[in-house]
């Protein structure tokens, strides 16, 4: 955060009621935000000379700008985390990244329940929030080079911290910069909380590094978002698919972002006859992308892509990124073909932080690392992401590929969105239970099952049960979470009448 630092000083002293932030909480300058670090730093400094590492509260207003700037000025790392984090999260950000102070607002410090034993030093920081410290910090040398550190969204397993370098943020947003066409005092979007890495890079330090505002919501309400960005003429944001499409079936939201340039989509399923049809009905243009916290925003289309390539596919690398899809042993595949999905690129990660320090990536012998998804590679370079590789339902010893599975139900015209979760069974061990998004009139399983017929989508991949719902779960992030997905279809299964239209 050292550069960005810097040129906020340098844009307060040239520009000072030039606004940096339009939040919930008001419209704010850059005088003003820089000053509220100014102070934090000052804090800060009277606690230890030396760099911290320092965990903030990211809530999406200028409070969190101020907080990262003050990191920045004194050469420290930052590690964003969410004000509605549990305790149990906060426990294990604190075993992980083992910071030197807390600043978040007295309400969070209750709700995490921070010690004031780990952390005996108390002080104003600015506003609102308070700041909580050891006695001394740790030198930020251990983080080699990291910068900012977000915890990743927990979706399977244990959460990680992942640490980025500010030279990795930098050239994602400049990559997303120059690909949009987004010019110095633009309006930018942030509205995916700024705790996750993507957030943080695109949704606030973008603006700032371009000499723009960031333009936010607290709380994510697609009517609120929509008034917002109309209002304030915002040229670019970064949306999952869900939030997005939440925003066109606004009432009234016709034609609303027609002064939007483009709007970048990512992070969750997507069908290109859905996204085509909520971009037209917004006004705006949609650039669907690839993208993975350990390599930020790594693939983009153009704006000039037809639709088939910018929504029927997931980008092209970055100049400079790298992504191969590769056999069982390693070797690149032919183009057109699906394999194993490998990056390599200036935006890849530093590592997980584990006790204090970043464990490196396990990366191949020629600096890939492999991201876990089946990727398929275009003569022309664009990608299409084609799942997990390891997302299936073992129905009676069959193997039903989740992916596949979800592309045929995507398929259907009165589909928006859809997740396939397995649901357990005594006797096939489990069933494909299938959660639609309509928009519209409810299916039936019936309706579903007919239109793979009709595709000769082989029967034994059938889901087995289908509910149609009005929002697929979602993390904290937007995000699609499969886990609190599998919950949802577990209990309406176990409230199905085994007659009904929901189950064959």
């Amino acid at each position: 955060m050292k550069i960005l630092a810097q040129e906020m000083l340098a844009r307060a002293a040239s520009a000072p009621d030039s606004i940096a932030v339009v939040d919930d909480l008001g419209r704010h300058s850059t005088s003003k935000v820089v000053a509220a670090a100014q102070t934090l730093a000052d804090r800060i400094a009277s606690i230890d000379a030396g760099a911290p590492t320092v965990l903030i509260q990211a809530d999406n207003t200028w409070h969190t700008v101020a907080a990262a700037l003050a990191v920045g000025l004194r050469g420290g790392v930052v590690a964003v985390f969410s004000p509605h984090a549990a305790e149990s999260e906060f426990e294990l950000a604190i075993e992980d990244i083992d910071p030197d102070l807390v600043v978040a607002e007295p309400r969070s410090m209750t709700h995490w329940a921070v010690s004031d034993t780990a952390f005996p030093i108390l002080h104003d920081a600015f506003e609102t929030h308070r700041l909580r410290a050891r006695r001394s910090f740790r030198d930020v040398e251990r983080w080699d080079g990291g910068t900012a550190i977000a915890m990743t969204s927990g979706s399977t397993g244990r959460p990680k911290c992942v640490v980025q370098s500010e030279q990795a943020i930098r050239y994602a947003c400049q990559s997303t910069i120059d690909t949009v066409g987004l010019q110095p005092g633009e309006p930018v979007g942030a509205f995916v909380p700024l705790s996750s890495v993507a957030a943080f890079c695109f949704g606030m330090y973008l603006p700032a590094h371009l000499g723009g505002t960031m333009v936010s919501v607290g709380k994510w309400s697609p009517s609120v978002a929509l008034e917002v960005m109309a209002r304030e003429r915002v040229a670019w944001t970064m949306l999952v698919p869900t939030m997005a499409l939440q925003l066109s079936v606004v009432e009234g939201a016709e034609g609303t972002l027609s002064s939007m340039r483009a709007m970048t989509i990512g992070g969750g399923p997507m069908n290109e006859r859905t996204l085509r049809q909520a971009e037209t009905h917004l006004g705006t243009t949609f650039l669907r992308v690839f993208g993975m916290s350990e390599c930020l925003g790594h693939t983009t289309p153009q704006l000039d892509d037809p639709p088939a390539v910018r929504l029927g596919r997931d980008g092209r690398p970055f100049p400079g990124t790298i992504v191969r899809a590769v056999d069982g042993v390693g070797v690149p595949v032919p183009p057109d073909e699906i394999g194993d999905a490998q990056v390599k690129g200036p935006s890849l990660f530093v590592g997980y932080a584990r006790g204090g320090t970043p464990t490196p990536p396990e990366l191949t012998a020629d600096g890939f690392l492999p991201t876990g998804d089946l990727v398929e590679v275009a003569a022309d370079g664009s990608i299409r992401v084609m799942g997990r590789q390891k997302q299936i339902i073992i129905r009676g010893g069959r193997n039903i590929d989740i992916n596949e599975l979800e592309a045929a139900i995507a398929s259907i015209p009165q589909v928006v969105q859809v997740c396939v979760v397995p649901v357990p069974d005594d006797l096939l061990g489990e069933r494909a239970a299938a959660l639609v998004v309509t928009g519209g009139p409810q299916l039936t399983l019936h309706d579903v099952t007919e239109q793979l017929a009709q595709s000769d989508f082989p029967k034994f991949k059938w889901p087995e049960y289908l509910f149609t719902v009005e929002d697929l779960p979602q993390n904290r992030v937007g995000k699609l979470s499969r886990p609190d997905a599998v919950g949802l279809a577990s209990r309406l299964v176990a409230l199905t009448d085994p007659s009904s239209a929901q189950t064959r």
